[in-house]
């Protein structure tokens, strides 16, 4: 386990945001490690569900649900043990300001249409670098590719209900309690920057669909920025379990016209 212990603080900040600063290259491991053991399984699993005729998309469902989730409440739980001697994020995951209802509303729905925006915006480059770049991949790493005919009902159900579950409410959630609530406090010794460099790193971070990056480097840099401004990672919440559980219900509307 990557120690997180720092003498480097922020003064600036209020005692209830300060953490211990992560140096450049735990900032540097602790964003990427885990996107690398989730596309290492990925890549794993991939080859073996096309053998087995199973759904391309859980490929990354259960890497979700078996790499992801453990090990980034892995790594908060193991410092909040060290931090209180007990299971606990306190101290651990900041940024908890309860804001006004209002708030909660409204910033989550603006981060949303940023997104979908930038998204619309960029989606001809996105599949262009994709294209160009990224063509000489296997047809099971575009996750996109899934004909519904080929599946059982049952398969396809259990499919979309993991779907929705994992990729639109617990893998969002665990995201935000990491990225943003553990690690851009964290980040603070960068000033301004650590917005940018939070959503840059987090964009590589999914190394199993590099061409989406632009996109998501654009689009993310608001979240962070919101979260870091407010104090809140309710808000990136909200909006990120909102804007995954939309692409969901999108996909599987498409799936079943």
């Amino acid at each position: 386990m990557i120690s997180t212990s720092s003498t480097i603080k922020v003064p600036s900040m209020p005692t209830e945001y300060s953490a211990a600063q992560h140096t450049v290259l735990q900032t540097l491991l602790l964003h990427l490690l885990p996107g690398a053991v989730l596309t290492i399984t990925f890549i794993f699993l991939g080859p073996w569900l096309q053998a087995n005729h199973l759904p391309p998309i859980l490929a990354i469902l259960l890497p979700i649900l078996f790499v992801l989730i453990p090990l980034e409440l892995g790594i908060l739980y193991y410092e909040g043990y060290r931090r209180n001697g007990k299971l606990s994020l306190e101290g651990i995951v900041l940024y908890r300001e309860r804001l006004p209802i209002k708030e909660h509303i409204i910033f989550p729905l603006l981060l949303v249409v940023w997104f979908l925006l930038t998204f619309a915006a960029l989606i001809n480059l996105e599949q262009a670098i994709q294209m160009t770049l990224f063509g000489w991949l296997p047809d099971w790493f575009n996750l996109s590719l899934f004909n519904p005919a080929d599946y059982s009902q049952p398969m396809l159900t259990m499919t979309f209900v993991l779907y929705l579950a994992l990729n639109g409410v617990a893998g969002p959630v665990v995201e935000e309690l990491y990225f943003r609530g553990y690690l851009l406090p964290r980040m603070e010794y960068m000033k301004g920057w650590a917005g940018l460099v939070n959503a840059v790193l987090f964009s590589l971070y999914h190394f199993f669909n590099p061409w989406q990056n632009i996109t998501r480097i654009v689009a993310l840099i608001s979240m962070a920025y919101v979260v870091r401004r407010k104090k809140s990672i309710y808000l990136s919440m909200l909006a990120h379990c909102l804007l995954n559980t939309i692409f969901t219900l999108l996909t599987v509307s498409l799936f079943f016209q």
